[in-house]
């Protein structure tokens, strides 16, 4: 079930990948098996989320369409797709993490995200929470890359930042730590893919 923790081996090394996929694109699936690949991950999981707290989620579609749609998308079995925040009753992922911790202790854990979300990344709920429970890697996305490294979380984290060439360990290496990845070149947002009335179109 899409609801559930998805399937694992102790010690496997797993990315975290939040958010609304409202629809999921097909930078969501880039972005996976480009971190898989550099970050020398064996699984990537879609986190789904019930809703973002930090936008405006009149426009968002049903969490079972979204998670199908995700699904159907990411066809590839290294990247499972989950709706554990509906389960645990969460929208932030200070809880996620917290819990997947408790609840998998013997995976190593990587939260992806994208320039765009370091920009805001202060904005988070108990961020600095987040950095102490598990390494960041963040995926450039121009033309967010300066403002989102000027950021005051990326400044408050850069005695911590890992060079680009040491992204392979950090699934090893102890929170705090972060890896800002260049090299992947496709910028595409969920916000161009919806139609002024909140339905989505039909190229993904």
């Amino acid at each position: 079930m899409s609801h559930e923790i998805p399937l694992y081996t102790e010690g496997m090394r797993i990315g975290l990948l939040g958010g609304s996929f409202n629809p999921p694109h097909r930078a969501h699936r880039a972005i996976s098996l480009f971190a898989i690949k550099r970050l020398k991950l064996d699984r990537v999981w879609w986190l789904v989320t019930p809703g973002n707290p930090l936008k405006d989620n009149g426009g968002l579609h049903e969490l079972e369409k979204r998670a199908q749609a995700a699904r159907e998308l990411a066809a590839d079995p290294r990247i499972d797709v989950t709706c554990l925040e509906s389960v645990i009753r969460t929208r932030y992922t200070v809880d996620t993490i917290n819990f997947l911790r408790r609840r998998a202790s013997g995976l190593r854990f990587v939260w992806i995200m994208g320039a765009d979300n370091l920009a805001q990344f202060h904005r988070w709920q108990h961020w600095q929470r987040i950095v102490t429970q598990v390494p960041i890697a963040v995926i450039d996305r121009p033309p967010q890359s300066f403002r989102a490294l000027a950021a005051p979380a990326a400044r408050a984290l850069a005695p911590y930042r890992l060079p680009e060439k040491e992204a392979g360990r950090l699934a090893d290496h102890r929170a705090p730590a972060w890896v800002f990845l260049t090299g992947l070149k496709l910028n595409l947002s969920s916000t161009t893919l919806r139609n002024p009335d909140g339905s989505w179109k039909a190229a993904t």
